[in-house]
């Protein structure tokens, strides 16, 4: 019994400083993401002016950054940390029927280039994710934005990929971990869902106790 308790504690502790080296690893990217914000400035600067006259914030990706796509979204649409009106904010991964027929149809790499084309007008924001940089699809759709004239913002890792070329707007979390870049770029997104309504909608009641 004593040795069964001996291993179960020593497990505890192996899963304890698991804990501790993520958390430690995911302070340690968004510190890094602190030397340098101004990508992430510029982004809630055009958000703001771009919702000001009447545009949309697309977002897509794939698998997490799909998640993440959608999770930005739902703020958006929905409220963050007050209670105003919704804003136009399109998550490119949800329509299943539209994924699978231009996949079959046309090729994967093309499901959000043809989304972007059918959805997206001059003067839009267009955010890849892609923690690669390097998703066919993402690319195809930041290329298909730009020509378009929509504002382009590639939302990456550290290195940025060919994603980083086709974006007119790069911000790469200095991180090499997936997860880390991830926990990383949902911050920024709730960030910005924070400062577009604290711009636009300043005397909205907050949509919880408190507002920060």
């Amino acid at each position: 019994m004593a040795s069964g308790l001996s291993t179960m504690g020593t497990e505890r502790q192996e899963i304890e400083t698991i804990f501790r080296a993520r958390v430690d690893a995911s302070i340690a990217a968004k510190q890094a993401l602190l030397e340098d914000l101004g990508q992430c400035v510029d982004i809630a600067e055009i958000l703001i002016s771009a919702y000001r006259n009447g545009g949309a914030l697309l977002l897509f990706g794939n698998g997490g950054s799909a998640a993440d796509a959608q999770h930005i979204a739902a703020e958006f649409v929905g409220q963050f940390y007050r209670r105003r009106p919704a804003l136009r904010a399109h998550a490119l991964t949800v329509n299943a029927s539209a994924l699978t027929s231009i996949s079959n149809d046309l090729d994967f790499a093309e499901i959000f280039a043809r989304q972007v084309e059918a959805l997206g007008r001059a003067g839009d924001v267009a955010v890849g994710i892609t923690t690669s940089g390097n998703s066919r699809n993402v690319v195809a759709g930041l290329r298909t934005a730009r020509k378009m004239g929509l504002v382009t913002v590639a939302m990456t890792g550290q290195n940025g990929g060919k994603a980083r070329q086709e974006a007119e707007h790069w911000i790469g979390v200095p991180a090499s971990d997936v997860a880390r870049i991830q926990e990383s770029h949902i911050l920024i997104g709730h960030v910005w869902s924070e400062l577009v309504e604290r711009a636009l909608f300043p005397d909205a009641p907050p949509a919880h106790d408190s507002l920060p």
